[in-house]
């Protein structure tokens, strides 16, 4: 019996504005005509996925020397200025001190599932509240600057970490180990159900992650950068799709409405939790 809740985020749009784009604007390149002139050509015109055609672009700008070396260094000092959208810094502990008021013997662990770049979101400030962080991440040249991409998690590559999560598979000890994941856990034996699991996402990379936890019992939580009201309408469209169960903007103020409805959905999963676990152990 698991008295483990997770709650996985995204991380662009989600818990903070695009942090490529940012990082990209704060080294000088022109993001609007990156994103249409270079990136939607490989996309719509050569089939491309759209995270590795990003990271692709990005590769090439650095091997251009245009904007300098795109290093791990430089990326990671993009990281620790970013901005994150209001409440995020203190969102983690006001979630754990709900939980423990209300039910002690549950506990609340948090984990980022991006197609951002890990070298970006390990450097954030609050990169330490997660149990684990999976995103896109590069393999850097004698140069230092960034060469090819090792891992890309795109669509349904992000539905292979819930299943970390839910094995217990999370951490630097399955470091290097990349078929564990595929092994099988007697159902009892799982480390956190899907349907103890909150998933909260903005975009289309995040539908896969939606749809599994919802059908197994877990909980979607879809939000929209308030300073980009141009996406809400494709949010709207994840409650048309019945993707999520909520729709909020990515606000996290004690105010906020989507804080207070995740608030709601800890706490209630939690209860849930401790009366199964009172009849389980008799």
């Amino acid at each position: 019996m698991s008295d483990v809740i997770a709650l996985i985020f995204d991380f662009d749009d989600t818990l903070a504005p695009d942090s490529t784009s940012g990082f990209l604007e704060s080294v000088g390149v022109d993001t609007a005509t990156f994103w249409k002139e270079q990136v939607d050509p490989l996309m719509f015109e050569q089939d491309w996925d759209p995270v590795p055609a990003y990271l692709y672009r990005m590769i090439e700008l650095s091997h251009s020397g245009k904007h300098g070396r795109f290093t791990r260094e430089r990326l990671a000092q993009w990281g620790g200025q970013l901005p994150l959208h209001t409440g995020v810094r203190t969102l983690f502990q006001r979630l754990r001190d709900a939980v423990r008021a209300a039910h002690p013997q549950v506990q609340l662990e948090f984990y980022l599932i991006s197609s951002g770049i890990g070298d970006v979101v390990r450097a954030t400030p609050v990169a330490h509240e997660f149990t684990d962080i999976w995103a896109s991440e590069f393999v850097y040249g004698e140069d230092g600057g960034i060469r090819f991409p090792r891992r890309i998690v795109s669509f349904t590559d992000k539905t292979r970490y819930l299943f970390h999560i839910q094995k217990g598979i999370v951490g630097p000890a399955f470091r290097s180990k990349p078929f564990e994941v595929n092994r099988k856990v007697p159902e009892d034996r799982l480390r956190i159900p899907f349907d103890q699991m909150i998933f909260v996402g903005d975009g289309y990379t995040d539908i896969p992650c939606f749809s599994l936890l919802r059908r197994a019992g877990g909980y979607a939580f879809g939000v929209w950068d308030p300073r980009h009201r141009d996406k809400r309408s494709r949010a709207w469209g994840f409650i048309e799709d019945g993707r999520v169960s909520n729709l909020n903007q990515a606000r996290y103020d004690d105010e906020a409405e989507l804080y207070q409805w995740l608030e709601e959905a800890v706490t209630s999963l939690a209860g849930r939790i401790a009366l199964k676990s009172r009849v389980y152990r008799g």
